[in-house]
């Protein structure tokens, strides 16, 4: 696996496999790998013939107070884990790459940013679409894969790829999952040995809210039952517990099976905002 770290080698390296009428898929990850990145990598093999991953902490989506100096970082680690999937290049720019002297843009995707993770971390999804918008650009590869785990994050780049006319496919790569339900994230590496064991009880509280939900229980109702739970579990007060449309992410007052829900859900726990969301059906 080749590693390049500029937008020019890049381009280069992506130009080459379409010169020989190969398809490309983009997967874009901060690092920190796990099994969850690595399934993203595998879809890409299935959806394309050559997979570029990109690694990059990007600073614009970490507000005043977050992890971003603490963020987990191990180039060597994650590179050895996405050769061994298959992945054909990793592109690891640096921040001047990215942001280079000058830089103004800002790119900003409204309403879908207005609630959930958007609310409670003012500005994050403004970073995100500036980053996810600069790799499309920068690949111009024929499909990205973006992890469900952010459900929300996906819903952003999907509108801004319309609203922009960017021709790669967005496409959303099912949480993967630890035995006990936690869904993988990087971030769970903080957690410790008792947080770990308290940690499944989000997707257990989301889970049974999505289960009531679909029964006729009315959404408030459900939800408030699945943030009592959590802090019964030894979270704190969940920063969200809700049902809304998968696609739009307006609030729902109740089940319609032919309108596609899910319960969101993020919590803090020691060190680690854990996020998490399933379907109502």
């Amino acid at each position: 696996m080749d590693i390049v770290r500029t937008v020019a080698a890049l381009r280069a390296a992506v130009s080459g496999w379409k010169a020989e009428g190969l398809r490309v898929a983009l997967t874009p990850t901060m690092g920190a790998l796990h099994a969850g990145h690595l399934s993203l990598v595998e879809i890409g093999l299935r959806e394309a013939d050559r997979v570029a991953a990109t690694l990059f902490v990007n600073p614009t989506q970490f507000g005043a107070g977050e992890d971003l100096a603490a963020y987990p970082r191990d180039e060597a680690a994650d590179a050895a884990m996405l050769a061994g999937a298959g992945c054909g290049l990793l592109y690891a720019p640096d921040a001047g790459e990215m942001y280079p002297p000058g830089f103004a843009t800002q790119v900003r995707v409204t309403g879908l940013t207005d609630v959930l993770c958007g609310a409670a971390r003012p500005g994050h999804f403004d970073g995100v679409a500036q980053v996810v918008t600069k790799y499309l650009n920068q690949a111009q590869a024929d499909v990205a894969i973006f992890g469900e785990k952010d459900w929300q994050q996906l819903a952003v780049i999907r509108r801004l790829a319309a609203d922009l006319d960017i021709p790669t496919r967005i496409l959303g790569a099912p949480i993967v999952r630890e035995a006990d339900g936690l869904a993988m994230s990087s971030r769970n590496r903080y957690l410790s040995a008792a947080e770990r064991a308290a940690a499944p009880a989000l997707c257990a509280a989301i889970r049974r809210a999505a289960t009531r939900i679909a029964a006729g229980a009315t959404p408030a109702e459900a939800c408030g039952e699945a943030a009592r739970a959590l802090t019964e579990a030894g979270f704190p007060p969940p920063d969200y517990v809700e049902a809304r449309d998968a696609a739009s992410l307006a609030a729902i007052d109740g089940f319609d099976p032919a309108r596609p829900a899910r319960v969101f859900a993020a919590a803090r726990l020691g060190r680690a905002r854990l996020i998490d969301n399933v379907e109502i059906a």
